[in-house]
Parts: C-alpha cells; sequence; structure tokens
C-alpha cells in the first residue's frame, strides 16, 4: 500500500504476511490457497473494522495526504476542452489558485480550485494552495465572466486557509476575501463547492459562498485549521489531533448540522487509492445539482444561497422554567425621581 497511514499498518503488515506466503508457495511449489483464503479473508474483515471507524484525527490526516488528488487531478479527470485562464488583471498570477472554461457533459461551465503541489518544488511555488489577495481576486474575476456569460460556477476547496505572511497583508488579504464573499453571494448563476480536502479558515470561504456545498468523505471543513486551534487552546500546535476531535470538522457533522449539503462518498482507504473513482462520484454530484436548479431565475439563486447561509448556526433558546416577573407600581415625584415598591 503506498502512503499508508499510521492506522493502516495492521493492514500493511497482513498484505506482506499474504504475498510472502504466495510468494514461498509459488517457490516451493506448495499448495497454500486455504490458508491464503483465511488470511484474505481475516484482512477484508480488518479493513471494514478500520476503515469504518475513523476518527476525526485520522481523516485530518487523510484530508492533508500528499497523494491525495489536487483540483488540476480532478478538473483534467472530471472535466473536457479546459482551458485555464491566469492572472487577477491587477498585481500578478497566483498558483495557488487555478481556474478556467471547462465543460461539464457537454455543458460549459467555468471551474475555480484551490491547488497544493504535487511535490516540494511544486508546493513553493503554489504556497503549499494558501492563496495572495491576487489568487482571490483572479478567481472572483473568473466568477463575473462567467456571471455576465450566464455560464455555472464550480469551485474546489483545497487550503489550510489564506497566506499568512507580509506580502499578503500588503497587498490587502482581508479586503479580498471580503471582497468574494460579498461578490459571490450576488452571482445570478448558480454555484456549486466542493471541498476536496482541507477547507480551513477565510482562505476556503472566501470561495465557498455557493448555493450548494458538497464535501469528499474524507475531506475537513472549518473556520480555523486543528492546528491552529491547538495553538490558540493550549498554545501547543501539536495537540492538532485532539482540537480535530473536539472541532465538529468532519463531513458527517457538517451534514448534520446542514453547513453541507452532501457527502461524495471515496474509495476504500481515501481518495488517493483511485482517482477516477473519486473523479466519477463527484461528476455525478455535480451533474446533479445543476440539473436541479436548471431553470432557476437569478433572483431565485441569489434567494438560496441567502437562506443557505443565514440559516447556519441559528438557536432557539427556550427556559426550562417559565421567570414569572412581579408587577412593580411605581410612582414619580414632582422632581422627576422614581419610587416604587413590589406587591
Amino acid at each position: 500500500m503506498a502512503g499508508e497511514l499510521p492506522y493502516e499498518a495492521p493492514l500493511v503488515e497482513m498484505r506482506k504476511k499474504i504475498e510472502e506466503l504466495v510468494q514461498f508457495g509459488q517457490e516451493k511449489g506448495i499448495d497454500f490457497t486455504d490458508e491464503i483464503a483465511r488470511l484474505e479473508e481475516r484482512y477484508h474483515r480488518l479493513e471494514e473494522e478500520i476503515y469504518t471507524g475513523i476518527t476525526a484525527a485520522q481523516k485530518m490526516h487523510l484530508a492533508r495526504h500528499q497523494q491525495r488528488p489536487t483540483a488540476l487531478d480532478l478538473i483534467q479527470l472530471i472535466f473536457t476542452d479546459f482551458i485555464e485562464l491566469h492572472g487577477d488583471r491587477m498585481f500578478g498570477d497566483d498558483l495557488a489558485v487555478v481556474g478556467g472554461l471547462a465543460k461539464l457533459n457537454g455543458q460549459t461551465v467555468t471551474v475555480i480550485g484551490q491547488q497544493r503541489g504535487k511535490d516540494t518544488k511544486d508546493n513553493i511555488a503554489r504556497f503549499f494552495g494558501s492563496a495572495h489577495p491576487e489568487g482571490f481576486r483572479k478567481g472572483l474575476r473568473l466568477m463575473k465572466q462567467a456571471n455576465k456569460f450566464g455560464r455555472p460556477i464550480i469551485t474546489f476547496i483545497d487550503t489550510k486557509g489564506a497566506y499568512p505572511g507580509n506580502t499578503a497583508e500588503e497587498r490587502g488579504q482581508s479586503e479580498a476575501i471580503a471582497r468574494n464573499l460579498l461578490e459571490m453571494a450576488k452571482l445570478s448563476v448558480p454555484v456549486i463547492v466542493v471541498v476536496i480536502g482541507e477547507g480551513g479558515s477565510g482562505g476556503a470561504l472566501a470561495m465557498a459562498v455557493g448555493n450548494r456545498v458538497l464535501m469528499l468523505e474524507h475531506a475537513i471543513y472549518s473556520a480555523i485549521s486543528p492546528n491552529g486551534a491547538a495553538s490558540i487552546l493550549w498554545k501547543d500546535a501539536s495537540k492538532a489531533d485532539q482540537a480535530a476531535e473536539a472541532m465538529k470538522i468532519t463531513a458527517k457533522d457538517l451534514l448534520e448540522m446542514e453547513v453541507i449539503e452532501e457527502i461524495i462518498p471515496e474509495p476504500r482507504g481515501g481518495a488517493h487509492r483511485d482517482y477516477e473513482a473519486s473523479a466519477a462520484a463527484i461528476s455525478e454530484a455535480l451533474a446533479r445539482h445543476l440539473d436541479e436548479m436548471k431553470g432557476w431565475s437569478a433572483d431565485q439563486l441569489k434567494q438560496d444561497r441567502y437562506e443557505k447561509f443565514r440559516k447556519i448556526g441559528s438557536v432557539t433558546f427556550e427556559p426550562e422554567v417559565p421567570v414569572e416577573v412581579p408587577l412593580v407600581p411605581v410612582e414619580v415625584d414632582t422632581a422627576g425621581n422614581l419610587s416604587g415598591n413590589a406587591e
């Protein structure tokens, strides 16, 4: 198993034993068919046990897996005729954000994604998927272009957060994120968001104001990264696993809280195990949701988007014991002073 995570160690060890037994039998001419079948059965039981009980902390590591498919990987598998467009027409071209025109089942769409690197050199060039202001402005430029020509917008979210350095602050990071939130809320075309890896903080939300927000099964989505939360709460970023368990960042948690609309299933072991199957599941979900919004007016799309985000976090308080407030007669003297006693 390539790129295995710590909790997959028992599976790796058992698979190794099975392969060694197969090889030994071939070399010695001994039939171990029954023994291999029993080991395979035990392997599948263990696999089922491990993958159905993945914790929030383990999902965090899955979402950050170096071999997990990136936005460009999925764009190439899901869409046809992709033409990448560059630059924000104000400062430069941020490689942490990719986007352009493409076709989904023959329908022209605008697709935008946050792009991590595939290796160290690529990660440095793409700032590990953390966009500068020009990245968010590039995304907004493409969204406005899509709005002008009536093209649906699809965004892929995969970032730990916006780039936090001085260069980003100097060029207006907070304004760029806030501008995207405002302008995305006003778009007159369908917007579908898919969290494919880690959706962290304002850097994720700046491209996630959609009519539909979908998540891959092992993706995570939160207001702050677990590492950042651990640094604030315990002054220790190494407690990220502990923070992840408490933050309700998994797709299952967020679906229950109605932050997202759908969980897209991943292949057994994670999206990095089978890019094609992951892309096929995303493609089916995108087509289904676009078809649902087909024919909606601009006002319907805006109202739908408004209602989706307006309901998040609503709370109703109902006191367990009714509180009776006694009536207090009040008198005002000639000097304007209040006086009174409870009955």
